[in-house]
């Protein structure tokens, strides 16, 4: 499900409807214990579980958010890092070709430590990086605080297209 892009502030973060009112950092630091409640108590069949065409299994989820985890992680310290950084986008369908010789439990670790890094790195770097600008070439100025509050977004997404999948 794409995010609608008619509001100024999702033109930013395309995800900011799915974020709302509710704190980032709260949502990045807890999507990994959600995650794992969700899929544990999942057996392999449903996680592999193939959905309608054009949709991804959960399986396929859990290794499309460990992969952006590690995009996240590269452009919070790339815009820590270096004036006026423009972020390179990446085509997710393109990524998604091994996905089906991966594993559900073996995405959910890599992403889960992968989070924890960028949390640890997070925490060091706030709240002075917050107001750092960074640009996104289809999506423009944005700052690190926007790329939290992307990847908070990103996160209730994905999740709530797993839990539809249950």
């Amino acid at each position: 499900m794409e995010p609608s892009q008619n509001d100024p502030k999702q033109a930013l973060n395309p995800y900011a409807s799915f974020l709302g009112e509710k704190d980032p950092y709260r949502v990045i630091a807890t999507t990994p214990h959600a995650l794992a409640a969700i899929t544990g108590r999942m057996s392999e069949e449903r996680l592999n579980r193939s959905p309608p065409t054009g949709k991804w299994s959960i399986r396929e989820i859990l290794c499309h958010v460990a992969d952006c985890e590690l995009v996240f992680g590269f452009r919070l310290r790339q815009t820590v890092a270096e004036a006026a950084h423009v972020i390179q986008p990446f085509d997710q369908e393109a990524w998604q070709a091994p996905y089906r010789s991966l594993s559900a439990h073996d995405a959910l670790a890599a992403f889960s430590a992968a989070r924890r890094w960028n949390l640890l790195f997070i925490d060091a770097v706030l709240p002075g990086a917050l107001p750092k600008p960074v640009t996104h070439p289809e999506r423009g100025p944005m700052t690190f605080g926007t790329i939290i509050e992307t990847m908070a977004g990103h996160d209730l997404n994905h999740l709530a297209q797993i839990q539809a999948l249950e």
